[in-house]
């Protein structure tokens, strides 16, 4: 879904993706020369953990149009505390990649009630020197993005990144309205949060690329010892934008951070797959026999496991199936059949993977398997 929002007169393009508005919420801000794009390697992650994500196209940047520069970072974020007013969002996660994170910082300052936990993601207090920004807005006004996208990329992504990648970015970047990029050059060039972010108590984890260059492990490392109680995580392999080359090492460091608790993330995606009905039956029904039991199913199977970042829920969901079918635990099977509503896994999925069953399991598992899906199926 698209909504087209109303921030201080301009229309503000907002991709808001995920299960129903009573999720839990996280709010994604990309970099200087992106899009809400950016952010699309992670996606599947998030929102197969449970989350709703609601991404911003900065102004000049994606579907939302420039206005006239030069911007500030606290109008940006006030642009972005707009989006959650307008969706009535009360509590937020926010992460913020690069300019988005200077951007976070002040969100989390303007209205500390909503922002209940931050991530701030190769970015930093400050990004000096300010004379550096200013001419390269004056550049772009002047001949464009043409005129840095060269310069940008070799500092974003390492030098192993696909080609199709480097292709991809140099796209989101030549797409970028000049003026955009120009006026959010110079709302870099006047952030300074060394002061201000001392202040801010929240929940923050610092995530840095290990080989970049534009905001090194100095920089995350100041951030980390700015913020009273911040964590910092290195992504390895990655640059400017991990996003872009380490999206399992992104999403991963994501969910151990919005859910520390593997108990209760498990409890959710436990509902999420099986429904509110099976597990509410599962869990009226705990004895003092099955009461460790119980818990060590939901933390290690569902907390542990099915909240991994690298496989989407379909996916996660036909390796189970095939796994069970193979083994004849036919009650698991059903169950987790039933559960395709939920998880996206089709009759044609079930169809492959029991031809998969037959050739490496066997055919009277694969047959036993197909019964047992005729039944569910005549269900209904």
């Amino acid at each position: 879904m698209t909504h087209t929002i109303d921030a201080a007169g301009h229309a503000l393009t907002v991709h808001d993706t995920g299960p129903a508005p009573s999720s839990s919420t996280v709010l994604l801000l990309h970099s200087l020369g992106t899009s809400a794009a950016v952010w699309d390697p992670i996606m599947a992650a998030l929102t197969g953990a449970g989350f709703r994500v609601l991404r911003p196209d900065m102004r000049g940047h994606g579907d939302t149009a420039a206005t006239p520069g030069p911007y500030s970072i606290d109008a940006l974020a006030r642009d972005a505390l707009a989006v959650l007013q307008h969706l009535a969002i009360d509590q937020v996660a926010v992460v913020g990649l690069s300019i988005g994170g200077l951007i976070a910082q002040q969100l989390a300052h303007l209205a500390p009630n909503r922002v209940t936990s931050l991530v701030l993601m190769d970015t930093a207090l400050a990004f000096p020197p300010a004379a550096l920004w200013l001419e390269r807005a004056a550049a772009v006004r002047k001949k464009g993005m043409a005129a840095v996208v060269d310069g940008v990329l070799a500092r974003w992504l390492t030098p192993a990144a696909p080609a199709h990648t480097v292709d991809h970015f140099r796209q989101l970047i030549l797409a970028t309205a000049a003026e955009g990029y120009a006026a959010c050059c110079e709302a870099i060039a006047g952030a300074d949060f060394h002061s201000q972010s001392a202040s801010l108590a929240v929940p923050t984890l610092v995530i840095v690329g290990a080989d970049d260059p534009a905001t090194p492990l100095a920089s995350a490392e100041a951030l980390r010892g700015t913020i009273p109680g911040a964590r910092l995580e290195v992504i390895p392999a990655a640059s400017h934008i991990p996003t872009a080359e380490q999206p399992a090492a992104v999403a991963g460091a994501l969910l151990r951070f919005f859910a520390p608790d593997a108990h209760a993330a498990g409890l959710r995606t436990r509902r999420q797959v099986l429904g509110n009905a099976h597990v509410d039956r599962a869990t009226t029904g705990i004895t003092d026999l099955d009461r460790d039991f119980q818990h060590f199913i939901t933390e290690s199977a569902w907390g542990g496991v099915w909240t991994r970042p690298h496989f989407d829920r379909r996916t996660r969901s036909i390796v189970t199936l095939a796994l069970l079918a193979g083994l004849g635990h036919e009650e698991e099977f059903k169950l987790h059949l039933r559960a395709t509503r939920n998880t996206g896994a089709t009759a044609e999925d079930i169809t492959e993977l029991l031809m998969h069953v037959a050739v490496y399991a066997g055919v009277p598992a694969a047959n036993s398997a197909m019964r047992l899906a005729k039944q569910v199926y005549a269900e209904g």
